[in-house]
């Protein structure tokens, strides 16, 4: 089966591929010309260039494919021009299902986000139904992708897109070679570098089984359902404690307020900005997300798909392993 995926250089990407490749498809990647590849080294691929905002570069890498995954996003928790994340996120998801659609490919998996779903009051585990809005979105990467979600499903119920979607919650363990800002957290943790952290919640998922829910959903999914991706919720001083078990250093005992952090972020931000745009350290979207516990449920994707996702520790060693390997923890 011919199969292009967007998105392959990345963290989620990368897994994908790999695995897309242990099922026997035969996988064409799309790159753009200044990507890092270091994540494709050594694999029996097609690297195709283009561009999300080049349709002509997307019908000449759709040519011939069945079928097509969808991961690429511009994922950061901060950007100094938000355009640029809403071009990528948004417009490129249009421009590449409208390609997909007019060359007939016959089966799409979009990479989505648990960003894109509502929380509990109570923060009680959230799935695939509870209610959200734009309203809700905090911070343009969750509002981009949220839009970029509701023109998917639009295009499934109007045009008949066959897309499948697919919600990974927050992916860790080898080959994040960019560093997400998840990845970051690790490092910094194993590192002995995080003296305190703020009472908030999330859900973890070691990246290959989200792979894996990807390939299951082409196999299994429903087209126009959502499918949540996520192992096991774990406070941020539960994650923590885990990540000294695995690196011998203390975790962090000092609990702060999100609201005694906020002013410091606006601070960062603000010093980002003077000093060109390079990323803060705190990020005010990300102040403002911790005071919610993000907790999701995958039970969907285990009953409809059939999906089995590995213990988080082993995610969480995984991913120590693989930063201390490349020389990442210093």
């Amino acid at each position: 089966m011919k199969t292009l995926i967007t998105g392959a250089s990345g963290f989620i990407g990368s897994a994908v591929l790999r695995r897309l490749l242990a099922a026997g498809h035969e996988v064409q990647a799309l790159a753009r010309a200044n990507s890092d590849l270091r994540n494709l080294e050594g694999l029996d691929i097609k690297i195709v260039p283009g561009d999300l905002s080049d349709v002509q570069s997307l019908e000449k890498a759709l040519a011939g494919c069945e079928t097509l995954f969808h991961v690429a996003a511009d994922y950061r928790l901060w950007v100094p021009i938000p355009e640029r994340m809403y071009q990528s996120n948004l417009v490129g998801t249009r421009n590449i299902m409208l390609t997909a659609a007019r060359v007939g490919v016959t089966r799409i998996v979009y990479t989505s986000s648990v960003a894109t779903l509502g929380f509990m009051a109570d923060g009680s585990p959230a799935d695939e139904t509870t209610p959200v809005s734009l309203e809700d979105m905090i911070g343009h990467y969750k509002r981009s992708k949220f839009l970029a979600e509701a023109e998917v499903r639009r295009m499934v119920e109007k045009s008949g897109l066959p897309a499948v979607i697919v919600n990974p919650a927050t992916a860790v363990g080898p080959r994040d070679v960019k560093v997400t800002p998840t990845g970051n957290m690790i490092l910094q943790a194993a590192c002995g570098k995080m003296p305190a952290y703020v009472d908030t919640g999330l859900n973890l998922v070691h990246v290959d089984d989200v792979a894996e829910g990807h390939l299951l959903a082409l196999e299994r999914g429903k087209v126009g359902e959502r499918y949540i991706l996520g192992a096991e919720n774990m406070t941020l001083k539960e994650l923590l404690i885990a990540l000294s078990r695995i690196t011998g250093k203390s975790a962090p005992r000092i609990r702060l307020s999100p609201n005694l952090v906020l002013p410091i972020a606006y601070l960062s931000e603000r010093w980002a900005r003077w000093s060109g745009g390079r990323e803060p350290l705190v990020t005010v979207d990300g102040v403002r997300l911790a005071k919610k516990k993000m907790f999701f449920s995958g039970d969907k994707a285990r009953r409809e798909l059939g999906w089995h996702p590995r213990p988080v520790h082993e995610a969480l060693q995984d991913a120590v392993d693989w930063f201390r390997q490349e020389g990442y923890l210093h």
